[in-house]
């Protein structure tokens, strides 16, 4: 699976830890911006949605001070399901029961321990086929289209 990494300033330190957690996962990473973090987690957050949304990686880790804004901005792309998550069971759960695909955590708010152990999770976690987890998906993407102007 090819995931892609972006932050804001109020990231960098957890991108390094990350970045090396999901190549040690076997995974190929794409670090979007390696050489200087975004100032704006909205741009972050832009580059990232797009380069799943145009099929270059697969999912993607979004990291600023809480997670929140990253979150955010990620969910205004049609087809983006980001979550801010800080606890293991929602980092499986969200892809399972609701096919997300960008994994978004705050650096000033856990440490680097759980931050390794939410990745993990997140990338071996798999969209579940069960009828219930479609219909929701799917409505979903109805909302998404009916208020896309």
């Amino acid at each position: 699976m090819k995931v892609s990494i972006a932050y804001d300033h109020a990231g960098t330190r957890i991108a390094e830890v990350l970045k090396s957690e999901v190549a040690k996962s076997g995974h190929e990473v794409v670090y979007l911006d390696p050489e200087v973090a975004f100032d704006d987690y909205p741009d972050a957050a832009e580059v990232l949605a797009l380069s799943i949304l145009e099929g270059k990686t697969d999912r993607g880790i979004l990291i600023c001070g809480s997670g929140a804004g990253v979150s955010i901005a990620a969910n205004k792309f049609p087809g983006i399901r980001a979550a801010v998550c800080h606890d293991c069971y929602t980092a499986q759960q969200g892809v399972e029961h609701d096919n997300m695909n960008i994994l978004c955590v705050g650096e000033r708010v856990i440490g680097e321990e759980l931050a390794r152990n939410l990745v993990r999770i997140f990338l071996k976690a798999q969209p579940s086929s069960e009828e219930r987890h479609r219909r929701r998906s799917v409505k979903i993407e109805t909302i998404e289209k009916r208020y896309l102007k």
